[in-house]
């Protein structure tokens, strides 16, 4: 059956290359119904086809030809559309962070779990060569009992990119914690097969009051940043939400971590490997800038190149993961795709991390439980 889409937040950063992947995907999605709060660029977004152009997500949920809805907005304003998506009985593709916190997050896991809707988040980096090779030599046993990881994610903005909604932490779930920090500990969770039992955080805003100028997307902040943009940047606005973070966390085998999570435009992304697994046989890194897998063991006195996986971008992410896991999902089946539980329990993490922030203690994930 071809599903009719609906895309909430259909016009920004995210949800403009969504949609251009579904156009590609004809046989098996069209897209339906767009919404997004700028009139302008709804109807530059007329190239879809829609039969249903709006500014009110609700007419999308609600609208018969729509079975499979997409939640691109910011993280605060995912769980209403959420959860009539579940009333309604669509299927549902929401961005990551799920919620603004883990109560939001663990309605909308409930909401769907035990239905026979298909939903989806987009852990993107289980899909890159080097991340599912890293956990097939974890479960192959290749590095012995793993009981130490490192995890670098950088992810700098232009020094002079303005302010967004990622920025303001009445709209973004904890910042980079919940924005890269979702991904990274979603990597390590399922490389690892197990949980975070309790984590350990400093975090803070450590990138001075940026240019001001309204409410603009993330693609026209950066193009600003990066100075080919136009705008009146006399105003500053100081960030509210986490941009730098380092975590100390322990899993429930016992291993420790230390992760390290930024948006800070000086740290860089290319002076060490992204991922370090230390194992009693053998120790792995992930570089995702070399796509390259690097093996030490107690017994040689040099690293290793292990493996060399090229990476040469995901191509048509709704062809290839997202439309066979709604579909997985919608006929009862088990998914190996990522969807709202996975959402929930990293969640639980990231908000985890930003309780320890504030009150500077060691913060246990039970806490986060229902």
């Amino acid at each position: 059956m071809k599903l009719g889409v609906g895309v909430i937040g259909a016009t920004g950063h995210i949800g403009t290359p969504y949609r251009a992947e579904l156009r590609e995907s004809a046989e098996e999605a069209r897209i339906v119904a767009v919404c997004a709060r700028r009139r302008d660029r709804l109807e530059a977004a007329a190239e879809d086809g829609a039969q249903l152009v709006t500014d009110d997500w609700r007419a999308v949920v609600e609208h018969p030809e729509v079975n499979l809805v997409l939640v691109c907005t910011p993280d605060a304003l995912h769980i209403e559309p959420v959860l009539a998506c579940a009333e309604q009985g669509k299927h549902l593709f929401c961005e990551k962070p799920i919620g603004k916190n883990v109560d939001e997050a663990y309605r909308m896991w409930n909401a769907y779990r035990d239905t026979r809707l298909g939903h989806y988040v987009p852990f993107w980096s289980r899909y890159v060569p080097v991340f599912a090779r890293a956990r097939q030599l974890v479960a192959e046993g290749k590095l012995g009992q793993v009981r130490a990881v490192i995890y670098r994610w950088h992810n700098p903005r232009p020094a002079g990119m303005p302010f967004t909604w990622r920025d303001d932490a009445d709209l973004s779930s904890s910042g980079s914690l919940g924005d890269v920090g979702s991904h990274a500990y979603d990597a390590v969770r399922w490389i690892l097969g197990e949980e975070a039992k309790r984590v350990l955080a400093h975090a803070d805003t450590i990138t001075p009051a940026k240019p001001d100028l309204g409410s603009i997307d993330l693609a026209e902040a950066l193009d600003w940043g990066s100075g080919h943009g136009h705008g009146d940047a006399d105003r500053k606005r100081k960030g509210t939400a986490f941009d730098y973070a380092q975590v100390a966390v322990e899993f429930s085998s016992g291993a420790v971590g230390a992760m390290v999570i930024s948006h800070a435009s000086y740290l860089r992304k290319q002076l060490a490997p992204e991922l370090e697994l230390h194992g009693t046989e053998a120790s792995l890194s992930l570089d995702r800038i070399r796509w390259q897998l690097v093996l030490a063991r107690p017994d040689r006195t040099e690293p290793e190149v292990l493996e060399t996986l090229p990476f040469g971008g995901f191509g048509n992410r709704f062809s290839q993961y997202v439309l066979s896991a709604i579909r997985e999902r919608s006929t009862g089946a088990a998914s190996d795709h990522p969807g709202l539980e996975d959402g929930w329990r990293v969640q639980m993490f990231t908000d985890a991390a930003a309780a320890s922030a504030r009150r500077g203690e060691w913060v246990d994930l039970g806490e986060m439980e229902p």
